[in-house]
Formats: structure tokens, sequence, C-alpha cells
């Protein structure tokens, strides 16, 4: 089988999931609060941010933090669990597959359940600031180029982290430390993008893309910037070891039984 046909198999599995109905709710109960307290984005104006940027950077903020990494590990596990349930594992593996290009189909995946939890919380968030806008009769609304461009940095960004926690669920395979694992590497996160080595935990990426906006955004606050070097080396390097470690383990422990 060639590449195109395993993602094509790879897709057809994950419509049986509910991993889309997942990540929607996680961007709606992420939303919920920014609607409710929209009036708190009028007093930060004394760190010389509008209102709207508080309201887009505040929502995003949280979502790089913790709901985007934790839907990622959760998504990593459904994926890996969907070939271990009733040992389709094995079955694939009977046939005629290299194994790489199904682990790297099953990364792929994983890439577009990234990107399509980004979309759906921006969406929510055009929702949210039209309703904030007609609440508060103040428009909440960006250009829709400015938060393109957010986004598609943020996806960037957790790339590396995405690999990372893949490796993870290849490398562990029982769901529940899995999960654990990936959700507490999370948390450091807050730490390590104060430190100057913040470059080297993947996790901290998205966080650290939006935080650095916020600095550029409020003129009367300060945050790290990004820096491209040594940021993208290193991220491409953590990204291809832990996309090589996924794919020779990928499968290994099945083929012993």
């Amino acid at each position: 089988m060639n590449f195109l046909s395993l993602l094509g198999v790879e897709f057809k599995k994950i419509k049986r999931t509910k991993i889309f109905l997942i990540l929607f709710a996680a961007t709606v109960i992420l939303w919920i609060p920014s609607i409710l307290h929209a009036d708190l984005n009028f007093g930060m104006q004394a760190e010389g941010i509008s209102p709207e940027n508080n309201f887009f950077i505040q929502g995003f903020m949280g979502m790089s933090w913790f709901l985007f990494p934790a839907s990622m590990v959760v998504g990593t596990v459904l994926l890996g669990q969907t070939e271990r349930t009733n040992k389709g594992i094995l079955k694939m593996l009977a046939l005629p597959v290299n194994t790489w290009k199904l682990c790297m189909a099953k990364f792929v995946v994983l890439l577009v359940l990234a990107a399509a939890l980004i979309l759906m919380m921006t969406g929510m968030y055009y929702i949210s600031a039209a309703v904030c806008t007609a609440v508060r009769e103040y428009t909440f609304l960006l250009p829709p180029l400015y938060v393109v461009k957010e986004i598609g940095c943020l996806f960037l960004s957790a790339i590396p982290m995405i690999a990372f926690f893949w490796m993870l669920s290849v490398c562990i395979h029982t769901p529940i430390f899995s999960v654990s694992i990936g959700l507490a590497s999370i948390v450091p996160s807050v730490l390590m993008i104060n430190t100057k080595a913040w470059f080297v935990y993947p996790m901290d990426y998205p966080f650290f893309v939006i935080t650095a906006e916020y600095g550029k955004l409020a003129s009367n606050l300060t945050t790290a910037q990004v820096e491209f070097i040594p940021w993208i080396p290193v991220a491409v390097t953590i990204t291809i070891v832990c996309l090589s470690i996924s794919c020779i383990r990928f499968g290994q422990s099945e083929r012993r039984l």
C-alpha cells in the first residue's frame, strides 16, 4: 500500500471514533467564560492592550497552555487504541505494509486533528466575539488576516510537541500511563517559557508563541520574544528524533507475540 492509501484507511478509522466531538466540546467549554466575562477585557487597557486584542489573546492563551496539548495527548492515545482494539494492529502488520509509512500516516492524522482543533477554536472565537460585540456594543472582532497568521504560527509551533506525544503513545502501551505522562509534561511549560532554555521543551512552544504576541500587543507589558535561532534548529531536531523513535518502535512489541 502506498502512503496515500494508508492515509485514506487511517481517516476512515477515526470517523468511527468520537475524537472530533471531544475536540468540539472542549472549544465550546473554553470560550463560554470569555463570553460571560467579556467586560474584564476593558480593564486591561492600563497594560496598553485593546479589549478586542485581549479577548483574542486570553482565549488562545488558555487553549495553547492546556486545552490544546491535553487534547493532543488524548488524541494520540485514542488513535493508538483504534489499532489495539480487537488486535487491529496485528491485522495491519500481517499486510504488506511498511511500518514506517503506517506510523507516519498516523502522525499525519494527528496533525490534521490538531489543525481541526485550531480551526474549531477559531470558529468559536468569531462566534464568541460576535456575541460579545452585540451585547457590549463594542467590536471584539479582529481582521481575519491577523487571526490566520496567528493560528498558522500556533499550528507550526505545535508540531514538535505532537511528535513527542506520539512517541509517548507508541512507546508506552498502557493508556493511563501514556496519558498521565503526557498531561504531567504540560504543567512545567508555564515555568519553562520564563527561562532562557525554553526552546528545549516542545510542550511550551504554542504557549510561548501566544505569550510573545501578547507582549507585542500590550505596550506596557514585556514578554520574551521568539528568536528563530536556536529555536528552529532545536525544534526540527526534536521532531526528527521523536518521529524516528516512533517509527522504530511502532509495532515492535506486537511482532514479538
